[in-house]
């Protein structure tokens, strides 16, 4: 007998002998069953496809219409578990185009899929599997190639896969089987002694261009290895497959059908001035499914009413429900119906709940979670919800960059449109993916940032599109928005929808809209910014200074003296107009004003002075040994920060001072108290930078000169300061990163986490706490990033520094009445405020007469006072103000 006769003749008596061992059954066994006569991206509630826009369900078939690396479908609802027992999987498949010669690639199923995380939602996004399937070339495989197998005759129609393994000592023996259409064997292959480790996790289908699996014995730690963009995913060739008929089943496999992710998705809302309003997300429908979701609340004890019926978005896939008069003195459970829509060979209903929650006014302290940065190393984030979930805050705050570019492992596609939108709503649902419990009954502030659009930096120029013809840093360098204008409203749709009605909702250049506006809740008053939309850019305003990705290589230029143009934008006028009438504003029992944006109003960085001022692109940073200090860092110019431009900083800065309001903001991927410099160090409100979720790019504060006038025993770091802008700020703590020893090394030695903000009424103190993402705070062991908490008072926001008095006020009859101050030289109003308790110390900052209304605004219970002159002397004179 022939070499390979004898080879057949083994593998067909251990086919024989696995297959004698009967599968058995259990109730957790799954069976593919898809509708037969829709065509929509969402393949069903049960799968995840990666990425999204490269598959489609059509004709009963799951089908990969777009060839390129590791495309698959992982099934959330059911996994391999670490019983001891037996499986079967198997599916139908097919070549999309018969007619075509294919490329290298193959196709079949990855078991045993693991991520980093310990997930079901880690395994479906960046899991690793072994690869099981059939070459481009026909030949089976389980691992790896080997030599030995029989090759399919091409072209690939309705062949059959099937893959089963059965215990085998410690570890398996394992088949797979090629059968036709009647049911003849087509080709096998056998793997015995299969490490056990590789039939735990999750499975999924897999259509890839490319090598064929390497043959690997034993499965390896990632250790943030999968994260960002996986080579070899890139989109081109021919491999396109549909798959159909997909079953699993065994004493292996248990079923998870909480794992199930949609039709509806997640959802954001917001309470504001008693108008409720939510944002539902949804996946990409169908035309035949319904366009419509109700919005329901109890009716009896068993029954639903509903109160509004909104059509959903084609585009953006959300359904925006405006509810006025809504009843905030409780709590309200509210459920949310959909259906019936296609769902395999019957139509289903799908329900989602949760609580609008009372608004907490009669509440001492009101409590919010800040977050920016939600890079994917780490989704799906378990350990942050759970610490935050901890805490139980009134309001979530995501503050930009809810995903980047590298979330998925997939890259990005700009075009065309369609295709664009539904790479960036897979992104977009993973960050609902890991939030969708904290978001379902607490209202939530979302707002994009540059990564949101798929830029690296952002200087908006008022919404104008980049110039043809650019690309790279020379685009993003221009000014504008690089993508198309329809596209960037609808990742705002996304984001924003559930915010309150904008101030003035004019859109920008190109018709992309604005959703600035202020949010009241709780007795808080948040203005919401877009401090990128506006901003200038400054590469054709400073020719002189070689900008590119922001930074300056003219080693020659002194960004301190000569980066500042008057003339540059930040938040432009409407901007600047609406903070100033929101600052004047504190009706609604205000009693506290926050400022919430993209990012600060300095720029906290320093790098060491050989790289700050290379001719790099991008400095690079380098991560130190706890304890150590660098020796020759010095301050940065990044004009990605809104230190620059200056002047529309300061004019920025004295709008909020108005308001004795506190800035939360992000981005900057490094946590930081500061407190804002105009003319003098502290003489404007306090800065609050949370850290990054997810660090993709970490930065350092190590300045080699010591701060002025820090608090005793605080590190060198802090104190008064200047940026690389000459800015004035007064840096108070700073979660540099540091090594931990802990692996993945790129999530844990980045400084990530997030912010948790304390506002207490009765005081008017503000708690400011920046939380490591290691930091478990249900222990009591467990702490904050060194300097923090930081506790400030509401009227710490105006000046420390002025020595300018008006007359003490003394008030009765009227109990927290609002005070502004007006300058009688120009009228231009220094501050507004509702005063805590019946007395009231007013600073000015200049010399002069000035006005003073007290009381309630709308009503007639108003005084005011013209001709008061500012002192000197504190305690110079006292206003008595009765009511």
């Amino acid at each position: 007998m022939s070499t390979q006769y004898k080879i057949l003749f083994a593998l067909s008596a251990v086919v024989a002998l696995i297959s004698s061992c009967a599968i058995k059954k259990s109730g957790d066994d799954f069976r593919c069953s898809l509708p037969t006569n829709i065509q929509r991206v969402w393949l069903g509630p049960d799968y995840w496809s990666n990425p999204l826009q490269d598959w489609q369900l059509k004709n009963g078939r799951i089908e990969c219409i777009t060839s390129g690396g590791d495309r698959n479908v992982y099934l959330l609802t059911h996994e391999l578990d670490k019983n001891v027992g037996a499986f079967k999987m198997s599916v139908r498949l097919g070549q999309l185009d018969l007619n075509e010669i294919l490329e290298e690639g193959w196709v079949g199923f990855k078991i045993g899929v693991k991520g980093e995380f310990d997930d079901y939602r880690d395994n479906a996004v960046r899991g690793i599997g072994l690869g099981v399937g059939m070459t481009t070339k026909g030949r089976l495989f389980i691992g790896g190639l080997e030599e030995n197998t029989k090759a399919l005759a091409s072209p690939f129609h309705n062949i059959r896969l099937e893959f089963s393994a059965q215990l085998a000592g410690d570890n398996y023996n394992a088949v797979l089987i090629a059968f036709d259409s009647t049911g003849n064997v087509l080709s096998q292959c056998v793997q015995n002694d299969l490490d056990s480790d590789w039939l735990e996790g999750g499975v999924a289908l897999v259509c890839s261009r490319g090598e064929v699996p390497h043959k690997s014995e034993k499965r390896v730690a990632i250790n943030g290895s999968n994260w960002g963009f996986r080579p070899g995913t890139e989109r081109g060739g021919n491999v396109r497959f549909w798959f159909k008929d997909w079953s699993l089943s065994g004493t292996k496999v248990t079923g998870y059908p909480e794992h199930s992710y949609g039709p509806i998705l997640f959802t954001q809302y917001t309470l504001s001035d008693n108008i409720l309003k939510m944002t539902v997300q949804m996946p990409p429908i169908s035309d035949k499914d319904p366009q419509e979701i109700r919005f329901q609340i109890p009716k009896g004890k068993k029954n639903w009413e509903t109160l509004r019926e909104v059509r959903i978005d084609p585009m953006a896939r959300i359904a925006t429900f405006r509810i006025e008069n809504w009843d905030t003195s409780k709590d309200i459970p509210y459920r949310l119906a959909y259906g019936p829509y296609h769902s395999g060979t019957c139509k289903k209903n799908d329900f989602y709940e949760g609580v609008i929650r009372k608004e907490p006014l009669g509440k001492e302290e009101i409590t919010i979670a800040a977050f920016t940065g939600n890079n994917d190393l780490g989704f799906p984030n378990n350990d942050v919800v759970r610490n935050v979930s901890y805490h139980d805050p009134d309001l979530l705050f995501f503050s930009g960059d809810q995903i980047y570019e590298v979330v998925g492992g997939f890259g990005i596609q700009r075009s065309p449109v369609e295709k664009a939108t539904l790479d960036y709503l897979r992104k977009w649902y993973i960050f609902g993916w890991t939030y969708r419990d904290l978001l379902r009954n607490r209202p939530a502030i979302c707002i994009p940032d540059d990564h949101d659009v798929y830029q690296g930096n952002l200087w908006g120029a008022g919404g104008k599109a980049v110039p043809s013809g650019l690309s790279g840093y020379d685009a993003q360098d221009a000014g504008g928005y690089i993508m198309p204008p329809e596209w960037i409203n609808m990742v705002q749709r996304t984001q924003t929808s559930n915010l309150p009605d904008p101030y003035d909702p004019t859109p920008v250049e190109q018709g992309i809209g604005v959703y600035y506006c202020s949010l009241n809740y709780a007795g808080i008053s948040f203005a919401i910014l877009e401090d990128r939309k506006f901003k200038s850019a400054p590469k054709s305003l400073l020719p002189g200074a070689d900008i590119q990705n922001g930074w300056i290589r003219n080693k020659s230029f002194n960004a301190k003296s000569d980066s500042d143009v008057p003339e540059a934008v930040l938040l432009g006028e409407r901007q600047l107009n609406f903070l100033q009438n929101w600052a004047s504003d504190w009706s609604h029992n205000t009693w506290m004003k926050v400022v919430l944006s993209q990012t600060i109003f300095s720029n906290l960085c320093t790098l060491p002075k050989e790289e700050a001022t290379s001719d790099e692109v991008t400095p690079k940073l380098r991560i130190l040994e706890k304890g150590l200090y660098p020796p020759n860092d010095i301050p940065v110019a990044d004009m990605d920060s809104n230190g620059w431009p200056k002047t529309g900083r300061n004019r920025a800065i004295r709008e909020m001072r108005r308001a004795f309001a506190l800035h939360i903001a992000g981005d900057q991927h490094l946590g930081s108290t500061i407190q804002y410099g105009i003319d003098e160090w502290r003489d404007s409100g306090f800065a609050f930078c949370v850290p990054a979720v997810s660090n993709i790019w970490p930065r350092r504060w190590y300045p080699n000169t010591a701060g002025k006038n820090r608090l005793p025993n605080s590190p060198q770091y802090t104190g008064d300061f200047e940026d690389g802008f000459a800015n004035k700020m007064t840096v108070f703590a700073v979660s540099n990163p540091v090594f931990t020893g802990l692996k993945p090394s790129r999530l844990y030695d980045r400084a990530t986490g997030y912010g948790l903000v304390r506002f207490n009424k009765e005081t008017r103190d503000v708690k400011i706490e920046c939380w490591p993402r290691l930091s478990d705070p249900a222990q009591s062991d467990s702490g904050q990033y060194p300097g923090w908490p930081i506790t400030i008072n509401q009227l710490d926001n105006f000046t420390q520094s002025s020595q300018l008095f008006l007359p003490r006020i003394i008030i009765t009859g009227m109990i927290d009445p609002v005070v502004q101050v007006v300058s009688e030289f120009d009228g231009e109003i220094i501050y507004t405020i509702r005063i805590n308790g019946t007395e009231f110390q007013p600073k000015v900052l200049a010399d002069g007469k000035y006005t003073i209304k007290i009381g309630e605004p709308g009503t007639n219970r108003m005084k005011e006072f013209t001709a008061i002159s500012a002192s000197r002397h504190e305690k110079y004179d006292s206003l008595l103000v009765e009511f």
